[in-house]
């Protein structure tokens, strides 16, 4: 199982929203990056993703299951955009701001302290197991 970063917008995609989806979970549409989408490509059912709001909040809030690997992104006729389909499984206890990613040196690398901007990003298993711990997971 590999790990990984779904960012969103929570005016666009709130973690209530995914919640709201329940088993069934949503397509992570709408991505226009070719290195998001490639991420995506690499993404197998059952590897797990930290769902992180952006914009004003900046914090990991939830834990997302791959359900369904890449195919099509229905919000496009354009063949090169691919996604993923997420259903949520987790509230992390605690949110996990990014200021407080960016003040544990263990994840000076990570790439959420690296490129921000990026929509889908890898996360390494010593990360995600650090962030789980802040955030009040118990693995």
């Amino acid at each position: 199982m590999r790990y990984w970063l779904f960012k969103s917008e929570p005016s666009t995609w709130s973690w209530q929203n995914q919640i709201d989806k329940g088993d069934q979970g949503e397509e992570w549409d709408g991505v226009r990056n070719y290195q998001a989408r490639n991420f995506m490509r690499e993404m197998k059912v059952g590897d797990r993703g930290f769902f992180y709001h952006s914009q004003k909040e900046k914090s990991v809030v939830g834990i997302v299951e791959v359900i369904a690997e890449a195919h099509q992104d229905s919000t496009t006729d354009d063949e090169r955009w691919e996604c993923v389909d997420i259903r949520a499984i987790a509230n992390l206890p605690k949110p996990v701001t990014l200021d407080q990613i960016k003040g544990e040196e263990r994840l000076a690398e990570m790439v959420l302290v690296r490129n921000s901007r990026l929509s889908v990003q890898p996360v390494s298993d010593a990360e995600w197991g650090i962030i789980s711990s802040m955030g009040g997971m118990k693995l």
